[in-house]
């Protein structure tokens, strides 16, 4: 019993201070975006002596905060939106069907998670000009889509494993079509896998910055991610700016994380392990 608690509390004090860690920069990066620039260059790490809430309205201006944001939720609804309806079909359809060429489909695409993106980086931005979707918000998130569907099939397939497949031969019974049984039964019960795909993707593409450098030219066009990055000047940094804008970047992210973390982990040990 002493044992057990003793390793309770070791655990526990491990994990604090794993937090407070993790912690500690955007503690500094929200302290420090609070104040001048001479105040953050004196000291970084102590509490701004006055609230410099200006630099969030000089960020908001200069990086075009309204416009950005409407990119951002362009591209990620649009991608979140065709990877699971691309993901849920086709890894409903590969668990559901048996043989050697459903398994090899699978295992094809479960190869093309290990493929490092800056492998396909050259050829990528070649074939999204030779399509004219580069330099679109709508042509990236058909490049995410291409790109995310692999990791959410896979958790599809697992997911779907753990649906009796007594519910689809009552639908057909019923007169449902295959698509009917999919959409009227089999999606509705996907909802937790579902939920932790889109907050997944919803984290990798807010917040993503190689693929919208490599696709955007048009500065109208720029995500959050790019826009911030507009304010790093080869001879001027406003760091306080800098910070502001991050922030002000990073909020959606954690207030919508904060909400669903206890989907991501439900839906990824469900869709892993189940399968």
């Amino acid at each position: 019993m002493r044992l057990r608690k003793g390793a309770s509390l070791f655990i526990t004090l491990f994990l604090t201070i794993g937090a407070i860690i993790s912690f500690f920069p955007i503690y500094l990066a929200i302290i420090n975006s609070l104040k001048t620039q001479g105040e953050m260059f004196a000291s970084f790490t102590a509490l701004p002596t006055k609230l410099h809430f200006e630099n969030y309205t000089h960020a908001f201006k200069q990086i075009n905060l309204l416009g950005s944001t409407i990119n951002s939720v362009i591209v990620s609804v649009i991608g979140i939106g065709g990877i699971i309806f691309c993901a849920a079909l086709a890894g409903y359809k590969l668990s559901r069907t048996g043989g050697r060429l459903s398994a090899a489909i699978f295992s094809l695409f479960i190869a093309s998670m290990l493929v490092p993106f800056h492998s396909i980086m050259i050829p990528l931005t070649r074939m999204a000009k030779s399509l004219h979707v580069s330099g679109s918000t709508y042509g990236l998130a058909l490049i995410y889509i291409g790109l995310g569907v692999n990791m959410a099939i896979f958790l599809y397939h697992g997911f779907v494993k753990s649906i009796p497949r007594e519910l689809e031969e009552a639908a057909r019974i019923d007169g449902c079509g295959e698509f009917q049984t999919f959409f009227r039964i089999i999606f509705p019960l996907l909802l937790p896998i579902t939920v932790t795909i889109a907050i997944l993707d919803f984290l990798w593409i807010w917040n993503d910055f190689l693929l919208p450098l490599l696709m955007l030219t048009d500065s109208t066009k720029y995500t959050l991610i790019l826009s911030t990055n507009t304010l790093f000047g080869e001879y001027n940094k406003e760091w306080s700016l800098i910070l502001a804008a991050l922030v002000l970047t990073a909020l959606p992210v954690i207030i919508i994380y904060g909400f669903f973390q206890k989907f991501i982990m439900q839906g990824i040990a469900e869709g892993a392990i189940k399968g």
